[in-house]
C-alpha cells in the first residue's frame, strides 16, 4: 500500500507543469475548434443540398409533372368546346333512277354560354326526296342555312360541358396543392437525414479529440513508467482508456459513413444518375439563432389554414362536389331545347342578302321530363352526403395540422432551452476537466479522476450536439406540419 501511495506521488509530481498546460490547451483548443472546418473540407449547407434535390431530385422531377398533367386535363374539357366540322353524303340510284342525292355541310360553334351557334350547306335532289329535306331548284337544289340552338330548362344555367371544365380547372388548383405536399414531405424525409449525418460528423469530431488526448496522456505515463517514475499498472489504465476512446472513434466513424450513404440517396445529377457524397463535404449549421415568437406561431396557424396543402386539397374538393352538386340541380329541371334555323338568310347561294324573321326558317322544340326524377334527386342527395362528408373531414384535418403546428412548437422551444443548458453545462465540464489537470499539476489527482471528468465532457458534448440536431429537425417539422412552402427555402 505505501509503495501504491509513493507511486501515484511520484506521478503525480512528475506530471510537470508544462503537461498540465499543454493538455489544458489541447482540450479547450479542441473544444473551440470543434465546429471549425479544416481548410481541406467544403461546407455543404442545407440550402446547397435543397437545391439539389429540387433540380434534380427523380421524386420532384416527377411532382413537376403534375401541372403537365393539370394543364391537359383543361385542353381534354375545353375539347367539348372545339368548332365541329361535319359532313353527310348520302346517293341511291336504282335501274338508271336517282332517287336521291342528299349532301350536308356544317360546321359547328359549341360555347360555353348556353346556345350553340351552326352555320351549313346543303344540296339535295333526286325524284324521291323525302319532303322534309327538299330543296327548291330556284338555286339548283342548294341553300345556306345558319341557326343556334338554346336550352331553356335543362342546361341553361350549367351542363356536363362546363361542368367538366371547371374540375379541371379545380383540378388544376388540387395538382398545386398536391405538388407541394409531396416536395414539403421530401425536403421534410431529406432533412432529417441532413441532421442525422451532421451530428454523425460532429460527433466524429468529438472521439477524434477524445482519442488524441487520451493518446497523449498513454505516450507521457508509458515515458514516466519507463523511467520508473510510475508503476506499470498506471500505463494498463492508460491504455484502458485509450482502447475504450477507439472504439468509440470507430462507432462515430461507421455511423458517420452510413448517414453519408443515406444522404447520398437524395442526391442526383441532371442527367438522374445517383451521386455519392464526397468525403470532402461536411455539413453546416447556420450562424444566426432562429426563434419564433408567440405572435409569429400565431401567423403561421393562420396562414396554415389558408395555404396548407391538405387543407387546400379538401377545400378545392368541396369546391368540385359544388360544382356537381349545381348540376344536379339542373338536371332537376325539364328538358326543353328551342332551336331556330334560317334558310338562305342572311345569304343564299347567289350571295344575295336578305332577312327577315317570319319567312325562310326552321324552329323546333324539344321537351322531356321524368316524372318521378328519382334519379336526379338520388344523385343530388349523393352529393349533399359528399359535401357534409368532406366538410367534416376538413374541420378534423385543420384540428390536426394546428395541434401538430403547436405540438412541433413546443418540442422546438423546450429543446431550445435544453441547448443552452447544455452548452453551459459543457462550459462547466471543461472547467471541471481544466481544474483536474492543476490539480494533477498539484499531485492532487489521477488518471481515473481525469478519466471520469473526460469521460463526462465527451457525453455533454455529444448531448448538446445531439439537442442541436433535434432543435433542427423540430424547425423543419415545424414548417411541414404549417404547409410551409419548400419548408421555407426560396429557391
Amino acid at each position: 500500500m505505501r509503495y501504491r501511495r509513493k507511486t501515484l506521488l511520484i506521478l503525480m509530481r512528475t506530471v510537470s507543469f508544462t503537461f498540465a498546460v499543454f493538455c489544458l490547451n489541447k482540450v479547450q483548443a479542441q473544444q473551440d475548434s470543434l465546429f471549425v472546418l479544416p481548410d481541406t473540407v467544403k461546407a455543404f449547407t442545407l440550402e446547397n443540398f435543397y437545391s439539389l434535390i429540387l433540380e434534380n431530385h427523380p421524386t420532384a422531377k416527377q411532382t413537376y409533372l403534375l401541372t403537365d398533367i393539370a394543364k391537359q386535363e383543361i385542353r381534354l374539357a375545353r375539347g367539348n368546346f372545339d368548332p365541329k366540322l361535319e359532313l353527310s353524303y348520302q346517293q341511291k340510284n336504282l335501274d338508271g333512277t336517282e332517287y336521291y342525292d342528299l349532301l350536308d355541310g356544317s360546321l359547328k360553334f359549341p360555347t360555353a354560354l348556353p346556345f350553340d351557334p351552326k352555320v351549313g350547306f346543303q344540296r339535295n335532289q333526286g325524284q324521291y326526296v323525302n319532303p322534309e329535306n327538299y330543296i327548291a331548284d330556284q338555286f339548283n337544289y342548294q341553300q345556306f342555312y345558319a341557326g343556334l340552338s338554346v336550352p331553356l330548362g335543362r342546361g341553361l344555367i350549367t351542363d356536363e360541358r362546363r361542368t367538366a371544365l371547371r374540375q379541371a380547372e379545380l383540378f388544376s388548383d388540387m395538382t398545386e396543392a398536391e405538388q407541394l405536399k409531396l416536395i414539403n414531405k421530401l425536403l421534410l424525409e431529406a432533412t432529417k437525414e441532413y441532421w442525422q449525418w451532421y451530428f454523425a460528423y460532429y460527433n466524429y469530431r468529438i472521439q477524434n479529440n477524445g482519442v488524441r488526448l487520451a493518446q497523449e496522456i498513454f505516450r507521457r505515463v508509458k515515458i514516466n513508467a519507463l523511467q520508473g517514475e510510475a508503476a506499470s499498472i498506471d500505463t494498463v489504465q492508460a491504455q484502458i482508456t485509450l482502447q475504450e476512446r477507439l472504439v468509440q472513434q470507430q462507432e462515430a466513424l461507421l455511423d458517420f459513413r452510413n448517414t453519408g450513404i443515406q444522404l447520398s440517396t437524395y442526391l442526383w445529377d441532371s442527367l438522374s444518375n445517383p451521386l455519392i457524397l464526397s468525403l470532402n463535404l461536411a455539413p453546416v449549421r447556420p450562424s444566426e439563432n432562429w426563434s419564433l415568437t408567440k405572435g409569429a406561431l400565431e401567423e403561421l396557424k393562420i396562414q396554415a389554414k389558408q395555404n396548407h396543402p391538405e387543407l387546400r386539397k379538401l377545400s378545392v374538393k368541396l369546391e368540385q362536389l359544388d360544382v356537381e352538386r349545381k348540376l344536379a340541380v339542373e338536371f332537376l329541371k325539364p328538358t326543353l331545347d328551342a332551336s331556330y334555323t334560317f334558310l338562305n338568310q342572311p345569304f343564299d347561294p347567289r350571295w344575295n342578302s336578305s332577312f327577315d324573321l317570319g319567312e325562310n326558317y326552321k324552329f323546333g322544340l324539344d321537351f322531356s321530363f321524368p316524372i318521378f326524377l328519382r334519379k336526379e334527386r338520388a344523385k343530388l342527395a349523393q352529393t349533399k352526403i359528399k359535401i357534409t362528408s368532406t366538410a367534416f373531414e376538413r374541420g378534423l384535418a385543420e384540428r390536426d395540422i394546428l395541434n401538430q403546428i403547436e405540438s412541433a412548437y413546443n418540442t422546438m422551444d423546450v429543446t431550445g432551452s435544453m441547448i443552452a443548458q447544455l452548452a453551459s453545462m459543457v462550459e462547466n465540464y471543461e472547467r471541471l476537466l481544466a481544474a483536474e489537470f492543476m490539480n494533477l499539476e498539484n499531485g492532487e489527482s489521477d488518471l481515473f479522476k481525469i478519466n471520469i471528468q473526460q469521460e463526462k465532457l465527451i457525453n455533454a458534448q455529444a448531448k448538446f450536439l445531439k439537442m442541436l440536431t433535434e432543435y433542427e429537425k423540430s424547425k423543419a417539422l415545424l414548417y411541414w406540419s404549417a404547409g410551409v412552402s419548400q419548408l421555407g427555402f426560396e429557391n
